[in-house]
C-alpha cells in the first residue's frame, strides 16, 4: 500500500488540466481529496463518483472563488473538520490574460494577484499549523517555465509564476526540520484543455496534421517537440510527497521538455 493513503490532499484547480491530472494520481495513491473549480454540478457529481468508485477514496467538493479570502477560509476549514488536516497542498489554480503592459487592466492584474498568488498564501496558511502537529505535511505550488523565463504580454502571468518560486523558498526554510517540505513545479507547455485549443485552432487554420500543429506551437520553445503529459507531472507531484524526496524542499522543478536548459 502507498505510504500515502489515507492522507488528505487539497489541490486547487482539480476539476481540468493538470489539477484533475494530480487528483487521479493521488487517489491512486489512497489519498482522500478536496477538490476545488470551476464545473457544473452534474459534472463534479460525476467526476466524484468516479473517483471514489474506482480508488475507494472520499472525496469533498468546494467551488470557492479564489479570488476571496473568506472563500478559501471555508473550503480549508471543511478539509480540516472532515479529514483532520491538509496533509499535502497542491496550489494549481490559475488564471490567464494576455495583453501588453500598457493595455493590461487593473481588473485583470488584481485577479492574476488573487488566484494566482494570494490564494497559494491563503491556503499554505490555513494548511500549515495541522501539518505542523503532525510534523508531516507537503506543499507543491504549481509556477510554470514562465516563472523561470519571461515572455511578452503576460506580464499578470510571468509574475505571479515567479511569485510563487518566492513563496515556495520562504516557506521551505519557514518549515525545514519540521517534517514538511515546500516546492515549486514548473512545467512548459503541457497537454491541457488551453493549449489544446492552440493546437485544434492551428490545424484548422493551416490544415495541419496534430503533430506538425504541436511542433509549431512549441517552436523555439520546448526542444523536446512534444507537449508535457499532464500525468507526467502529476506523477512528479506524487513523488515529492513520499519519503524518497523528504529532504527535497525549497526547489523550482523544471518539467518542460529542456526549455528551461534552451
Amino acid at each position: 500500500m502507498s505510504s500515502l493513503a489515507g492522507k488528505c490532499v487539497l489541490i486547487t484547480g482539480s476539476t481540468q488540466g493538470l489539477g484533475l491530472a494530480a487528483a487521479r494520481r493521488f487517489a491512486a495513491s489512497g489519498c482522500h481529496l478536496m477538490l476545488n473549480g470551476l464545473a457544473d454540478a452534474s459534472a463534479v457529481t460525476a467526476l466524484r463518483s468516479d473517483i471514489e468508485d474506482t480508488r475507494r477514496v472520499r472525496t469533498l467538493f468546494d467551488d470557492a472563488d479564489l479570488r476571496d479570502p473568506a472563500q478559501i477560509e471555508r473550503m480549508t476549514a471543511a478539509a480540516l473538520e472532515t479529514f483532520g488536516a491538509i496533509d499535502i497542498l497542491v496550489n494549481n489554480a490559475v488564471v490567464r490574460h494576455t495583453a501588453p503592459v500598457d493595455q493590461f487592466t487593473t481588473g485583470d492584474w488584481d485577479t492574476a494577484i488573487a488566484v494566482n498568488l494570494s490564494a497559494a498564501f491563503h491556503t499554505i496558511r490555513a494548511a500549515l499549523p495541522a501539518m505542523k502537529r503532525r510534523r508531516w505535511g507537503r506543499i507543491i505550488n504549481v509556477s510554470s517555465i514562465y516563472g523561470l523565463r519571461g515572455a511578452p504580454n503576460r506580464v499578470g502571468y510571468v509574475t505571479t509564476k515567479t511569485a510563487l518560486i518566492g513563496l515556495t523558498r520562504a516557506v521551505a526554510l519557514e518549515t525545514a526540520g519540521l517534517g514538511i517540505t515546500c516546492n515549486a513545479i514548473c512545467p512548459g507547455t503541457s497537454e491541457t484543455p488551453v493549449h489544446d485549443t492552440s493546437v485544434r485552432d492551428l490545424m484548422a487554420e493551416d490544415g495541419l496534421s496534430r503533430e506538425d500543429a504541436v511542433r509549431r506551437v512549441l517552436a523555439g520553445k520546448q526542444p523536446s517537440g512534444r507537449l508535457v503529459s499532464p500525468d507526467a507531472v502529476a506523477a512528479l507531484m506524487v513523488f515529492l510527497c513520499g519519503e524518497d524526496a523528504a529532504d527535497i524542499t525549497g526547489t523550482a522543478l523544471p518539467i518542460d521538455g529542456g526549455w528551461a536548459a534552451s
